[in-house]
């Protein structure tokens, strides 16, 4: 059986060896709900380092969801690129003032029932708003936190939804809002999803490498 504390701890322990997640970095730098919940739609399915150089760019002429009114289409487009699918995302903003209005007040909600409603939110987006932002309990499932979990052994899912809905079960609540941070590092730099660095890892005692064919 997988001792998640002993995972946690360890992968605690060597956290700051990587580059900081966007995400992580968003925590440090602010815990405004709104420029929280634009840089994670901004972080899909792009690299980190791409998110970071863009998010100054456009919070200086954004400040505020009504601010993308005053913006036309290509006017975002050209602020967010070269974000991954750029085009999509910043029609997804363009939007979002008035869904705001609509919904919410005006405001970020803060719950993940109420986020997936946003233009561009899935469901990943969604806790990691609630968790940055909003400071409450969370579970934030990527590629990095479904593969890593399972080949772990610690659950056995199918989708990154079966496995939030099974860690929502499992995992102990005090390691909701961190332990993906930690995860997200340690599978970008040492659990990579083709030939992981076993040899290199922290935590070999505790995974049963399930799915792993090959590593170094």
């Amino acid at each position: 059986m997988v001792d998640i504390k002993t995972v946690y701890n360890a992968l605690s322990k060597v956290a700051y060896d990587f580059p900081v997640p966007i995400v992580e970095l968003l925590q440090i730098q602010t815990k405004d709900p709104f420029r929280v919940l634009v840089g994670t739609i901004l972080s899909a399915r792009t690299k980190d380092e791409t998110t970071a150089k863009v998010l100054p760019k456009l919070f200086s002429k954004v400040k505020m969801a009504s601010d993308f009114r005053g913006l036309s289409l290509s006017q975002i487009e050209k602020l967010i690129y070269p974000v991954g699918f750029y085009k999509t995302k910043a029609k997804h903003l363009k939007l979002l003032p008035d869904v705001l209005d609509e919904r919410y007040q005006g405001e970020i909600p803060s719950t993940v029932e109420e986020l997936i409603e946003l233009p561009g939110v899935g469901r990943k987006t969604a806790n990691l708003v609630v968790a940055v932002a909003f400071q409450k309990p969370a579970i934030c499932v990527d590629v990095h936190m479904h593969r890593i979990m399972n080949r772990l052994g610690y659950i056995k899912t199918k989708n990154p939804l079966e496995t939030e809905m099974v860690l929502r079960k499992k995992l102990p609540v005090e390691y909701w809002t961190t332990i993906s941070g930690l995860i997200v590092a340690y599978g970008q730099h040492i659990c990579r999803p083709i030939s992981p660095k076993c040899s290199e890892c922290i935590i070999r005692k505790e995974c049963k490498r399930v799915g792993v064919t090959t590593s170094r």
